[in-house]
């Protein structure tokens, strides 16, 4: 179904909750499939929670993580999952010239890094199964869209029967970029200068292991929100 920009507006957001109140009301259509909404940490889940309520979803977590090329980081050249699962753009890591020792070093890295995240969040949130599902992947906004590449390749993997990406600010390059990694893509603002993510928020401040596992524990399974004083306050 490709990219769906709704504005290329520059103005901003005032946090990542309103940001995910406003792409709630995008997706609305996908309301009575009852959709899983998946949060990148750690930014991501504060907005994928403001998504999760507004479509009365499941709200979980997509613990992903890319796999830098050595000459830019940013560039995924492939992905591992949650499960150990390594994904390779094996076109792109032959042109490239990456060595395969390199992979199996940042494979181990960042699964070092999944696993502690793993431990800690999911003792609050146990998977939820994707296969099936219409799924909704979210982050606060993306820049190269590297980490939110590796997110879709590793939701792919668990079949849903509709995969969905969507963001409140993007470039349009990224989204170009990203389309056919998700069946839909929906984006609030693609602004035509792109520096940052941040540069389109008032308050983006960096949020903390902590707050996340604040907002998974206050969502309770069902997709019925938020209990009451759980996330209200989470900027």
């Amino acid at each position: 179904m490709g990219n769906r920009i709704l504005s290329r507006s520059s103005a901003p957001f005032l946090d990542r909750r309103e940001a995910g109140r406003l792409l709630g009301k995008e997706l609305l259509k996908l309301r009575p499939r009852h959709p899983v909404v998946l949060g990148i940490p750690r930014g991501g889940v504060v907005t994928a929670a403001e998504v999760a309520t507004a479509l009365s979803a499941d709200l979980d977590i997509v613990l992903a993580r890319k796999i830098g090329a050595p000459s830019n980081p940013e560039l995924a050249i492939g992905s591992i999952s949650e499960d150990g699962h390594l994904f390779m753009d094996e076109g792109l890591q032959a042109r490239l010239g990456v060595p395969q020792g390199y992979v199996e070093r940042e494979r181990d890295r960042q699964m070092r890094e999944i696993d502690r995240r793993t431990a800690m969040f999911r003792a609050a949130r146990p998977k939820t199964p994707l296969k099936g599902r219409v799924v909704v992947v979210t982050d606060d906004g993306l820049a190269t869209g590297a980490t939110m590449q590796a997110a879709l390749w590793a939701c792919r993997r668990e079949h849903p029967a509709f995969l969905v990406a969507a963001v409140p600010v993007a470039p349009e390059e990224t989204l170009a970029k990203l389309a056919a990694d998700a069946d839909e893509f929906v984006c609030l603002q693609a602004p035509p200068f792109f520096s940052a993510v941040g540069q389109f928020y008032r308050h983006f401040d960096q949020v903390e292991d902590e707050e996340v596992l604040e907002i998974l524990k206050a969502f309770p399974r069902g997709g019925q929100g938020p209990d009451q004083g759980g996330i209200a306050g989470t900027a």
